[in-house]
């Protein structure tokens, strides 16, 4: 007999958790064919219910009112389930149908949307259960907007369910992200996908699409940028077979 896992709500850890989330849906979701070839990869369900959906799940239990969501992708099938999903959370579309901006092109894009205080930012083929605490709260109990310019929840490599990556980041002693992994060798914990950052963060970027290690890069060189482990579980939903295993996983076999 198997115990099926379920996505249930956690204490509270306290913390001011921000009332604003980019949810990043505009990517071509190669990795995911075929499965994206008539569906952006946002849309693909797991244990029954579409990835962006179980996102959704955890911004409303972590009490998060307002989510900006990129699309490009078939984005009118993108814009109608979100229109028909998001609910209690006021959702605002952050259009790239004319190009695709890649992550930080996409902030930038968004960052009139966004306000001034620190925002949450979730990839929306994400999936995670939260550990003792919800982790979003848990998350936002950790940030010092006095040190950090981002912090970036992680998971230990060896707990990177389906993941087949080498790691992505070094942290001290105090939680401070102190470099990337090297080619050729090993990082112990691996970037989820889910981080708040501050609006201080978007500045002197380059023309057209790029991605977020640019910021995070220079959150890294002046000592802002930090990592917060993740106690539950986090699964890289990224290909087809993937979903069969997250499934196995996430009802107990």
């Amino acid at each position: 007999m198997t115990t099926k896992r379920t996505l249930a709500i956690r204490p509270d850890p306290g913390g001011k958790v921000p009332q604003t989330a980019m949810v990043m849906a505009a990517g071509l979701g190669k990795r995911m064919r075929p499965l994206t070839a008539t569906r952006p990869k946002p849309l693909i369900k797991v244990a029954g219910k579409a990835l962006i959906d179980h996102v959704f799940d955890r911004l409303r239990a972590a009490g998060v009112k307002r989510a900006v969501v990129n699309v490009h992708y078939l984005a009118d099938a993108m814009e109608a389930h979100l229109r028909n999903h998001a609910k209690d959370i006021e959702l605002v579309i952050s259009d790239e149908r004319g190009r695709l901006m890649e992550t930080g092109g996409g902030l930038v894009q968004a960052r009139a949307l966004l306000g001034d205080e620190p925002f949450l930012v979730v990839n929306s083929d994400n999936l995670w259960l939260d550990g003792p605490t919800d982790a979003i709260r848990a998350l936002a109990a950790a940030w010092d907007d006095a040190k950090m310019d981002a912090l970036l929840l992680l998971v230990p490599l060896a707990r990177a369910n389906n993941h087949g990556g080498q790691g992505d980041f070094h942290l001290d002693a105090q939680g401070r992200i102190t470099g990337w992994r090297k080619p050729g060798r090993l990082a112990p914990f691996v970037y989820t996908g889910v981080q708040i950052l501050s609006p201080r963060v978007i500045a002197d970027w380059p023309e057209g699409p790029f991605s977020t290690r640019l910021f995070w890069e220079r959150a890294i060189d002046a000592g802002r940028a930090y990592g917060f482990v993740h106690e539950g579980l986090w699964f890289d939903v990224g290909s087809p077979p993937a979903i069969k295993a997250t499934e196995a996983m996430l009802a107990g076999d």
